[in-house]
């Protein structure tokens, strides 16, 4: 890497999805943590499997290869304490990944028009393209129930 390409790079965190390999920004990642008890309870969304207690805070579990392999993931090894924004405030979520992870700096080459929500950009590493993912975009937030917007209610007024 020249000195100039140093700098543009940024560091990235691989992770491993069965066959497949993403990325996150590394300034996304809070700690990467043993497998754990999942607390389920009855909800209603379809992205959260459950909850982890983690130092004294509750973290929504998602998986998130439905989305991005079209299976939920079979063999689980760790989470990945991640950090996405909801309602203007940074959230901590777990993302359960099947292999080692590795921090590395790279260079992105941002998405363009056509490419889904969810990805960013790519990165370059090992002559593998890789995905870097927006988690913002990955994992909703809650939407507001349709027959109160029909209804006309604000948002700010739901719960």
């Amino acid at each position: 890497m020249t000195e100039r390409s140093e700098l543009d790079a940024q560091s990235y965190v691989l992770l491993r999805l069965e066959d497949r390999q993403f990325a996150l920004p590394a300034k996304r990642i809070a700690e990467l943590v043993p497998l754990s008890r999942v607390f389920r309870f009855p909800h209603c969304s379809p992205e959260v499997e459950g909850v982890l207690i983690r130092r004294g805070r509750i973290l929504a579990v998602c998986d998130i290869s439905p989305r991005l392999a079209a299976r939920p993931l079979k063999n689980r090894r760790l989470y990945l304490l991640a950090v996405r924004d909801f309602a203007a405030r940074p959230e901590s979520v777990a993302v359960p990944v099947t292999g080692e992870c590795e921090l590395i700096s790279a260079e992105m080459t941002p998405a363009t028009g056509g490419q889904p929500p969810h990805v960013r950009g790519w990165i370059s590493h090992d002559g593998n393209v890789i995905e870097v993912l927006d988690l913002d975009n990955l994992i909703p937030g809650p939407t507001a129930a349709p027959n109160a917007v029909q209804a006309g209610v604000p948002q700010e007024a739901l719960p």
